[in-house]
């Protein structure tokens, strides 16, 4: 099983989201994780309300419904980043690709 993250709001994740279609942003055409951590604004509030609970290795489909999303302003489009309607439910898949610094081999050498 894969380590899970704490409860420390600075926690450093590696994310791979992939979107099929009506992409919201750019980030989903890269094959590199996307680095960001817990609190940081960079996620969608109903992304990092369901991060807790994964681990390391994890791949969920996730439906986040438009008030956890771009809420009921939606979001203007901009370079890389199309319009998105008021209260748009947006899915996608993310996965949990790794915790930085947390790796088991550090783990091993330096501790916990």
């Amino acid at each position: 099983m894969g380590q899970s993250l704490t409860e420390e709001s600075w926690q450093q994740l590696d994310l791979q989201l992939t979107q099929e279609k009506n992409k919201i942003d750019d980030v989903f055409d890269t094959p590199e994780p996307y680095y960001t951590r817990i609190g940081s604004g960079s996620l969608l509030k109903g992304v990092e309300e369901v991060l807790p609970s994964m681990r390391v290795g994890d791949r969920w489909d996730l439906t986040v419904p438009g008030k956890l999303a771009f809420g009921s302003k939606g979001r203007p489009a901009s370079a890389g980043k199309p319009r998105i309607p008021p209260d748009a439910e947006i899915k996608f898949e993310v996965e949990m690709v790794g915790l930085p610094g947390k790796e088991p081999e550090l783990i091993d050498i330096i501790g916990d």
